[in-house]
């Protein structure tokens, strides 16, 4: 190693000491920037071998890696449209252009046209629940529409999908003949929207079937007149299902574990024509229904529809999904909110706007329910904050001013040896 080996090192040293205080300075202006990522540098040896057992300094290298899975401290605001991630998984905004992106930033507004945007100008997405259940993409960031809260009246939706979901007693009485309002073992009502929003009640009847060892039910519904409404459905759910040719029962079978038998052509649920004005038909999603030895119970039952009616005020719940309070006190599930995740976070792309996009090195994005796995769950009225600690970062700072000055007198060392080396007279 010689004079221009240790000149050249100093050099590179006072480049990777640059660099870092580039990347400082970047993390001490963002220290107040929700879901910021703290930029960490790396250092590392740049060597030159000329031979075997032989090396010569080259000095250093670095590179920078944003510490995308390291999570902020949440606080609250005062917007429901304000979103904090409690886990790994990231929102996913796209730009005008439509091009997808995840973010943890979720300071959230509306525009002008009601879609909610983040400080960044990316809109938030998520899926329209007036078009049905949404199907998830694995590896895919498809199928997702602009978060939209109308500034207007909400026009008229009939409903047209819904999930229903209970428990069924296995040890209630099997009896015989057809389900009917007055031959049943358990019964519900649900409330669905016709084609101009007036509300419709729809009565949901459970007898209990079962013979031969195998756990059956039979269900069907009927309008407020006694007529039978209802057939079989079969997951997956047409977007569009036929109506109810010839009403019938449908029967549901369960396994021994007391889960619905949604095997083979098993009915997952019930086809339901409407009552009311313009002849809708929907779907009624039956495949969290259960068979335990334990009293008929009912959980949440949300079905799509509402009537015409100004927004009053919104909610997003932990599983992401939005809802529109409606004046005429209703609430209607407008939007499902999906988090997305990545194998390597630390190895997604940067953008302008606190924004990332998935790439071979973290591997593609995955989406799910806000609540189901490691994504998390949403909180409103919250934003993260950055995770950038001022105190260690000045720290930092006078380090690397330390080195560079450290650096750049070598080099100056350097430089005086090599002028002494010029003016040598033999």
């Amino acid at each position: 190693m010689g004079l221009y080996d240790a000149m050249n090192a100093s050099v590179t040293g006072m480049n990777a000491q640059s660099n870092y205080l580039s990347n400082i300075g970047q993390n001490i202006s963002n220290s107040s920037t929700p879901g910021y990522k703290e930029a960490d540098t790396q250092f590392s040896t740049l060597v030159n071998s000329p031979g075997v057992g032989q090396t010569a300094s080259g000095g250093v290298a670095t590179t920078t890696r944003l510490l995308v899975d390291k999570h902020g401290t949440p606080t609250t605001t005062n917007s429901v449209t304000d979103l904090a991630i409690s886990g790994d998984g990231f929102f996913v905004v796209s730009d005008k252009a439509g091009q997808n992106f995840l973010t943890r930033a979720g300071s959230f507004v509306k525009d002008d046209s009601g879609n909610l945007y983040n400080a960044a100008g990316y809109y938030l997405m998520g899926y329209d629940l007036s078009l049905g259940t949404p199907t998830m993409a694995s590896n895919s960031l498809t199928g997702m529409t602009n978060v939209k809260i109308p500034t207007g009246v909400l026009p008229a939706v009939a409903t047209s999908y819904g999930t229903f979901s209970a428990n069924l007693d296995s040890g209630s009485t099997a009896g015989t003949g057809p389900v009917t309002p007055t031959n049943v073992t358990s019964k519900t009502s649900v409330v669905m929207y016709d084609s101009v929003g007036s509300q419709q009640t729809v009565s949901l009847y459970f007898k209990n079937i079962t013979s031969g060892g195998v756990a059956t039910w039979s269900v069907a519904a009927y309008d407020s007149s006694g007529n039978l409404i209802s057939g079989d459905a079969t997951y997956p759910y047409p977007s569009s299902p036929s109506a109810v040719g010839t009403p019938a029962a449908t029967t549901l079978k369960f396994t021994s574990s007391g889960a619905l038998d949604t095997t083979g052509t098993n009915p997952t649920g019930l086809t339901i024509n409407v009552p009311g004005s313009g002849g809708k038909v929907m779907t009624l999603d039956m495949r969290t229904v259960t068979q335990y030895a334990s009293a008929f119970a009912l959980q949440p039952t949300t079905v799509n529809g509402n009537a015409s009616s100004s927004v009053s005020s919104v909610s997003i719940g932990t599983d992401g999904t939005l809802s529109y309070k409606l004046g005429d006190g209703s609430t209607v599930a407008a939007y499902k909110i999906p988090l997305a995740s990545v194998a390597s976070p630390n190895n997604l792309l940067a953008s302008t706007g606190n924004v990332f996009s998935p790439n071979l090195l973290s591997g593609p994005a995955a989406l799910g329910g806000a609540g189901t796995g490691k994504l998390g769950t949403i909180s409103s009225s919250a934003l993260e904050g950055s995770t950038v600690d001022v105190a260690t970062e000045l720290t930092h700072m006078i380090m690397a001013q330390r080195n560079y000055q450290a650096n750049s007198k070598m080099f100056s060392t350097g430089a005086q040896l090599m002028d002494t080396l010029i003016n040598m007279q033999v």
